[in-house]
């Protein structure tokens, strides 16, 4: 788990000094995303006082913001509405004090059990035909039921050391058909960096397809630049760039503007949301997200049941609700806009669809 400093320093220090597509990047004035960063909220006194909110009317967690640091970009915080201790985006980053509260046994630190998987330290192989990258451990926002907030970044994620190790695995695979870029945030690698490591999956002749999860346009928009947008459509194969937004009002103007960016360039627009309790467990609420992202250019894909994360049990939504509020979903909205209600269970060979 990366420290609130440490996230700045690994998204610069992926860079390297000497980076000439990050020169031409800034002489576009599109490196602004860096900046932008380290002005983000790393402390929960900071985000409440932001709000105009005390510690005493949303109910906090210390000891969480310890074990997981705060971390809200500008163009979320900007987002949530003052003085509203409920305020669904806060609720999302906020450490709440259900946290420390004793959790059912069954939620653990690694709910997917990724960590004992064999293999290549940063590859994670779920599924025939795929394999996972984790780029980094960085990311631009701590969400408070990330599945991956308790996982070792430092012993698997992408490292000049260790991708050569990482690569050659991928290509000695026969069977590989996709590869996803995930992390952390997969686009706070930098972009010469991430020009390379991409450069290396497309010489790999048995790869049809790639796919990035991210949640960077919607919390650090700045950082599609023209530039990245048209790398990531000019891979070479066919590109997906799943995006992770839970509640329409993560999709700000400036967001809309940077997934616009990606769309023009040809990239599949998708979105995979949580169900959380207090935030999205309402039917209204889960139109108006498929609503508002069909208007942004990007087709909804899954709805999640929480991964059984420690410190997150007070978000989980019951199998029988979530049920019910899909039934709800599919009766109110066209086929195309209703995203697949799924459960991800640590050994099947795909996502189990739920109803």
């Amino acid at each position: 788990m990366d420290t609130p400093v440490a996230v700045a320093q690994i998204a610069d220090a992926s860079q390297g000094a000497n980076d000439t597509l990050i020169a031409r990047a800034c002489a576009d004035g599109t490196d602004d995303w860096r900046h932008t960063l380290r002005q983000a909220i790393r402390s929960l006194d900071k985000l409440l006082a932001a709000l105009g909110l005390s510690a005493a009317e949303v109910g906090v967690s210390p000891a969480g913001a310890r074990q997981f640091p705060v971390l809200v970009p500008p163009e979320l915080l900007a987002a949530m509405e003052p003085g509203n201790p409920r305020d669904p985006l806060l609720l999302q980053v906020l450490p709440g004090a259900p946290e420390s509260l004793p959790q059912p046994a069954h939620f653990s630190t690694d709910p997917l059990q990724e960590t004992a998987q064999p293999g290549t330290p940063g590859v994670i192989r779920k599924y025939r035909g795929r394999a996972l990258l984790i780029m980094t451990g960085a990311c631009a926002v701590h969400c408070r039921y990330c599945f991956r907030r308790h996982f070792p970044y430092a012993e698997a994620s992408v490292t000049p050391a260790r991708w050569q190790a990482m690569r050659q695995a991928l290509a000695a695979d026969p069977g590989l058909r996709e590869v996803i870029l995930s992390g952390g945030d997969p686009l706070l690698v930098g972009d010469e960096s991430l020009d390379g490591i991409l450069a290396d999956l497309e010489a790999i002749p048995q790869l049809r397809y790639l796919r990035i999860h991210t949640r960077i346009p919607l919390v650090l928009p700045e950082r599609i630049s023209p530039w990245l947008a048209t790398r990531i459509a000019a891979s070479g194969r066919p590109m997906t760039v799943v995006i992770h937004c839970n509640h329409r009002h993560e999709l700000t103007p400036a967001a809309c503007a940077a997934l616009g960016r990606l769309r023009e360039q040809g990239v599949t627009l998708l979105n995979q949301s949580v169900l959380l309790k207090d935030i999205n467990d309402n039917c209204n609420t889960l139109a108006e997200l498929s609503e508002a992202l069909f208007q942004a250019g990007v087709l909804p894909y899954y709805l999640h049941q929480l991964d059984t994360v420690a410190g997150a049990a007070h978000f989980h939504v019951s199998e029988a609700e979530a049920r019910r509020l899909h039934a709800d979903l599919k009766a109110c909205l066209p086929g195309y806009l209703v995203p697949r209600l799924v459960r991800e269970v640590p050994g099947d060979t795909s996502k189990r669809w739920i109803g």
